[in-house]
């Protein structure tokens, strides 16, 4: 009997790391979103360069959570939640991978660029519009930080928001290229940029979702109409 405790206690244990693991690297996502927001609107090259460089680590750590969740399914065979414990495990680091994949994407922007590519008006709305994406992450992983279904509704809710910043920014940038007032190379690289951050959020809703699920096993999936059939 004690060795069956001493088992499940251990099993209980590694449940606990794999979680702790996918949300220290939804920390590192964060940052990395805002550190590249900061890149962006300061273009700061160096600090684009070193948020593309710390990617890797996001990659490797995404690894290391498939890894522990594959030995935790052969090892132990979960049922019931643990088994939600590891399958959202899968899901949320894959969504988190893909955000930290998406703040690569706006630093590469920023270090490729051979010029000023901001003005006033357009680092306005793409800083909103940045600034909403972190929060989202930020909510979302503690969301799965506390289990608290609440809070990750509130992500959920949040996506319109994102969605109205983005429409707004997608708009003026659109403008900007009909006007010839912004070099349509650079206004097409803004315009990726903002896409980008739309998808962050849409990663950020993911993750609130797959909470939802792990606490109260209903599965729930936000439908929205893009932008380009507005």
């Amino acid at each position: 009997m004690l060795d069956v405790q001493k088992t499940r206690q251990e099993y209980i244990h590694e449940l606990a790391a794999v979680q702790d693991k996918v949300y220290q690297m939804g920390l590192k996502a964060e940052n990395a979103v805002r550190q590249a927001m900061q890149a962006l609107v300061t273009e700061d090259r160096a600090l684009a360069a070193k948020v593309m460089k710390e990617d890797d680590v996001i990659d490797d750590m995404i690894i290391d959570v498939e890894d522990d969740c594959i030995l935790l399914i052969a090892k132990q065979q979960p049922i019931a939640h643990d088994l939600r414990v590891i399958a959202t495990g899968f899901k949320i680091s894959t969504d988190i991978e893909r955000i930290g994949d998406h703040a690569f994407d706006v630093a590469r922007v920023i270090a490729k660029a051979d010029d000023k590519i901001m003005d006033g008006e357009r680092a306005a709305l793409l800083k909103e519009l940045g600034d909403c994406a972190a929060q989202m992450v930020e909510m979302a992983m503690q969301a799965y930080r506390e289990g608290n279904i609440r809070l990750a509704d509130d992500v959920r809710h949040m996506d319109a928001k994102m969605d109205d910043i983005f429409k707004r920014t997608f708009y003026s940038l659109s403008q900007f290229i009909n006007s010839k007032s912004m070099h349509p190379e650079t206004a097409t690289s803004l315009l990726f940029i903002a896409r980008f951050l739309e998808r962050i959020g849409d990663h950020a809703v993911n993750i609130a979702e797959w909470v939802i699920y792990l606490e109260t096993a209903e599965r729930i999936h936000t439908k929205k109409a893009r932008y380009a059939k507005d």
